[in-house]
């Protein structure tokens, strides 16, 4: 099978690339950066999906069987709109979904969105149910509506990973690892939240089974990719240990409130996230469940355990550091 990945450069696309040539599948990662993994440059083709010429070029050269889109902007800007600064999102996806359409030897699509579609507090009462919290999860609100209603004739799937962390997780390495790592994170002492996490080799291997499924199984169906919701402090405290083999300080909340109010303002003059702010601190303290239900029952339990994760995680962060 040949496979386009959409953003196969970046954090999951890294991983996604690995899993497939693995298993076997002929890839074609398009993106604008070169790969983070140097071995996977054989399979790097430049390409803007800003540019709908360029991506329908790409899909009628390489003539794939199925279409990874995971290509977008992934961070948070509250501080914006959609119209402005989440286009990737917007008019990129709508880009690829005109070229696949024009392009038959397209078989199957799997469209990534984010759980973020949907805010915490509750969960969705159907997949067309939507209540952002983030201008990034309406943006994916809108990759979601244009995958429905762009009249595909192949199979499609969206899928809406959790938080995903893993080896090639740029900010993560250079905020949460880099300080667990010198083991100066400090954890506010509150009841501890339940939150869905997704460990990225875990992630893989359900989008490749999803690949690998009949029709009838993920035809215009949602999927969140990640792992069973866990509270915050088992995976906060695996990665505190297995970076320093101790537990990290634990301060109080009205504490960790001031730090981040100093860290708003810190973020505001550096021009980029501090590494504690309001924003940071309410993801530390507040639950975040996804539906996760449905991919297990279909898929299976994944092969991963947290522990595994965390011990790759770590060699693969110290790694790079090393190499620097």
């Amino acid at each position: 099978m040949k496979v386009l990945v959409t953003g196969g450069s970046g954090f999951i696309g890294t991983s996604l690339v690995t899993g497939l040539i693995e298993r076997g599948f002929k890839v074609c990662n398009v993106d604008v950066r070169p790969p983070l993994n140097p071995q996977q440059s054989a399979n790097w083709s430049k390409g803007d999906i800003m540019s709908l010429a360029e991506i329908e070029t790409t899909l009628t050269a390489y003539q794939p069987d199925t279409v990874i889109h995971l290509a977008g902007r992934t961070d948070c800007d509250e501080n914006t709109t959609v119209e402005n600064d989440y286009q990737l999102n917007v008019q990129g996806t709508k880009n690829v979904l005109d070229a696949i359409k024009k392009t038959p030897a397209v078989k199957r699509l799997i469209m990534t969105s984010s759980q973020f579609v949907c805010g915490p507090g509750r969960l969705p009462a159907s997949d067309e149910e939507y209540f952002p919290h983030t201008v990034y999860g309406q943006s994916k609100v809108e990759t979601e509506r244009l995958t429905r209603s762009a009249g595909l004739s192949c199979d499609w799937t969206i899928i809406r990973p959790v938080n995903i962390w893993g080896p090639y997780h740029e900010r993560y390495s250079r905020e949460f690892w880099k300080i667990a790592d010198k083991g100066l994170y400090l954890h506010p002492g509150v009841p501890i939240p339940t939150r869905t996490y997704g460990y990225v080799g875990n992630v893989v291997w359900q989008m490749i089974k999803m690949l690998e499924a009949d029709k009838a199984v993920v035809n215009e169906q949602v999927f969140y990719v990640g792992d069973n919701p866990i509270t915050i402090d088992k995976w906060v405290m695996g990665f505190c240990e297995g970076f320093r083999a101790k537990r990290p300080i634990v301060i109080p909340l009205w504490a960790m409130t001031i730090l981040a109010r100093c860290g708003d303002v810190i973020s505001k003059f550096m021009g980029k996230p501090f590494y504690i702010t309001s924003s940071r601190l309410r993801s530390m303290t507040e639950d975040y469940y996804a539906p996760m239900d449905k991919t297990f029952e279909t898929f299976g339990e994944a092969p991963y355990t947290l522990e595994e994760g965390i011990r790759e995680t770590v060699k693969w962060h110290r790694g790079t550091r090393q190499s620097k």
